[in-house]
This record gives structure tokens, C-alpha cells and sequence, in this order.
């Protein structure tokens, strides 16, 4: 009994001790715990976010996606009533193909370097829409400040085209000579002295006469472009050796825009800024079965084929063309429009105006020996 007596203490005495170590460490458990409840939490930085960038302009973009084109610009459009892109041009060459708006009611009457020159276009066509000073258009040379150029638009009314009445000639040279004697031979009206060619742009440079593109002057004849009575187009057939080295060269000095139809089968020479080429056909300036041009002789799809080979060795452009010798039938009318051309220009002696055909355009020959008196007497 004294054994169990006292081993029933020993175990209340160590079940005792139990409870109390274990309160301890319960108590130790509790008081870290809150300490850790209370203790301050380490302060935590979100990141900043990033600032949204800025949208590029529509003109930032069109330079963007261009960034490898040297002398790259953006020129963008301002006009009433109508919203255009900005279009990629390179300084210091011809502005390419500016757009013409077309609008029910109105008559497009030019691009200007500010909104008030733009608005007094509009206000008075007949005194503000002739300027080669003022309106802008692919006979002048890209001017960019920082890449970047605005245009602002002018539009008119029919009744104005009406009015100015105008009638634009297309000159027709040839080849040229440094004789003032002449040529001999049969061709011999077909050289003009070179001197007198210079003296003629002279006088049309002097005169402010405005140089329509070839897309201005398609407009011009559906009535959706005021032109002035004062415009001129200065046009050689051939690429000839003499218009290469004589008298294109004048016409960078003045800078004159002038177009050089050229044989395109014989190769495509390179010429000045100034000057742009277009197809004299590819390989039709000979003679057919008939003794007439080829353009007269062949089918439609031999025609076509011809003249998409043309426009191919040009770079694409298929906007007009001139026929060897004039000949012309509505066979070689079919055989450009399968091709893609919209205009051609004959030898016939005339002008175009609003209405004129545009697969037979006339134009005004330059024959040796005619001065700057005798033009004065055809153009104005």
C-alpha cells in the first residue's frame, strides 16, 4: 500500500508538472504570436506604371513606315468638306500625283501653301488660281520644312470654269540643231534652233504660265478642275539625242516641267528631275503593212500588249501617251483602254478644253524657224 500510495503521488506530482510545463509553453506559443500580430509590416512599393505614349499623328506614321526613304516628307491636306490622307513625297523632286477632290456642286481649284492664299483662290479663281507663284502642283519641286508640309485646298464653282474659258495647248517639239540656219533634208522643220527654243521658255517662264500635270489636265476635261486661261503643256517626241543634251537641259535650268514621250523598245534614257517620261509605244513607231504607224495595223491585243510592255519599262505609268506619226482608229483606242491608258495625244493642231476626247488630244506643233513671236501667237 505505501508503494501505490506513493506512486499515485509520484504521477500527481509529475502529472502536475506536466500541466504546468505544458501552460508554459502554450503561454510562450501565445506571446510570440502576438508579437507577431503586432509587429509593423514592411512597407511595399507597387511600380510606377508606364506613361501611355502619345499617338502618332497620321503624317508620324507615313513617315514612320517610311523611315528608309531619303528626303522623305509628309504632306498633308487641308479643304473644306472632305478628308484626305497624308501622302509620302521626297523633297526636292516633282510633287507625285497630288490628289484632285472631286465634290458634288464644286470644281477643285488647287493646293496652296497657306489657308489664306487658299481662300482667296476660292474667293477669285480668275485672279488667284493661275499662279505658278502661289498653287502647288507636280511641276514644282517638294519644299519640306522637318519632313513635314501642309497644303490647303481651293474649290470653285463650274460657273467660273465657264468663265475663264480656258484652252490649254500642248506644245509638240521634236528634234533641235545649233545651226540658225537649219536642218537640210526632209525632216528639216522638225529641228527647231536651239536658241529659239531657249528664248521660248524663257517667255513662258517670264509669262507665269501654269504647267498642268497630265492627271490635272484629265480633270480639267471632265470640268472637275479649274485651270486658267494662261496654261501651257511642253511636250518632245522621241528622246532624241538632241533633246537630251540640248534642250531638256534648259528646261532644269528654268525649272520648266516638261514631258518626253519616249520609244521605250529602244531603252528609256535617263533625264533631268524636270522632265517626265512617258510612252511613245514600245516598239509601234515604225511603219505596217498599209504604210501607215503600227498603231494603225495591229490587233487590239497586239496594241495592248505593246503599250503594257511601255508602261512597264516607265515605271508602271500609263496616264498618256502620244502616236507615232498621229495615226490613229478607234482599233488603237480599244487597244490603250485594254492596256489602262486614258489619254493619248495626236498630231492635229488645236487645244483642250473642258469636253475634249481624251484618246485624241490635239496639241501645238513647233517647226524650225518659229521664234518666240510666233509662239506669243499661239499660246497668249
Amino acid at each position: 500500500m505505501g508503494f501505490v500510495h506513493r506512486h499515485r503521488g509520484l504521477v500527481r506530482t509529475f502529472a502536475i508538472g506536466l500541466v504546468l510545463t505544458a501552460t508554459v509553453v502554450v503561454a510562450g506559443c501565445a506571446t510570440e504570436n502576438t508579437d507577431a500580430a503586432t509587429s509593423p509590416t514592411p512597407a511595399t512599393h507597387a511600380p510606377s506604371p508606364s506613361p501611355t505614349p502619345t499617338p502618332l499623328t497620321p503624317a508620324q506614321a507615313l513617315l514612320a513606315a517610311h523611315a528608309d526613304v531619303p528626303g522623305a516628307c509628309a504632306v498633308s491636306f487641308s479643304i473644306d468638306g472632305t478628308t484626305l490622307e497624308p501622302q509620302l513625297q521626297v523633297q526636292d523632286r516633282l510633287y507625285d500625283h497630288l490628289p484632285i477632290p472631286r465634290a458634288a456642286g464644286r470644281v477643285f481649284a488647287g493646293w496652296y501653301a497657306d489657308a489664306a492664299t487658299a481662300a482667296s483662290a476660292s474667293a477669285d479663281p480668275a485672279a488667284h488660281a493661275g499662279s505658278p507663284a502661289t498653287r502647288i502642283n507636280g511641276s514644282r519641286p517638294v519644299a519640306c520644312t522637318a519632313h513635314q508640309q501642309t497644303l490647303y485646298g481651293a474649290w470653285t464653282t463650274a460657273d467660273a470654269v465657264a468663265a475663264a474659258e480656258a484652252r490649254v495647248p500642248i506644245l509638240m517639239y521634236h528634234q533641235f540643231t545649233a545651226k540658225p540656219e537649219g536642218e537640210s533634208g526632209w525632216l528639216r522643220g522638225n529641228y527647231a534652233y536651239i536658241e529659239d527654243y531657249r528664248a521660248q521658255m524663257q517667255y513662258i517662264k517670264d509669262q507665269s504660265f501654269y504647267l498642268p500635270t497630265w492627271d490635272e489636265l484629265s480633270a480639267f476635261i471632265d470640268g472637275a478642275l479649274y485651270l486658267p486661261d494662261h496654261a501651257v503643256i511642253i511636250t518632245d517626241d522621241d528622246a532624241d539625242p538632241s533633246w537630251l543634251t540640248m534642250a531638256s537641259p534648259i528646261n532644269e535650268q528654268l525649272q520648266l516641267m516638261a514631258t518626253s514621250f519616249v520609244i521605250t523598245g529602244s531603252g528609256v534614257p535617263a533625264q533631268n528631275r524636270f522632265i517626265l517620261q512617258r510612252s511613245h509605244t514600245h516598239d509601234m513607231h515604225h511603219a505596217g503593212a498599209n504604210g501607215k504607224g503600227q498603231m494603225v495595223n495591229l490587233t487590239v491585243p497586239e496594241i495592248a500588249a505593246d503599250m503594257t510592255a511601255s508602261a512597264a519599262a516607265l515605271g508602271g505609268v500609263k496616264e498618256v501617251m502620244a502616236y507615232p506619226y498621229g495615226h490613229n482608229n478607234e482599233t488603237s483606242h480599244e487597244g490603250l483602254r485594254q492596256a489602262g491608258f486614258e489619254m493619248a495625244r495626236t498630231i492635229e493642231q488645236g487645244y483642250v478644253s473642258v469636253g475634249s476626247d481624251k484618246l485624241t488630244l490635239p496639241c501645238v506643233r513647233i517647226n524650225y524657224g518659229m521664234g518666240v513671236a510666233a509662239l506669243k501667237k499661239q499660246i497668249g
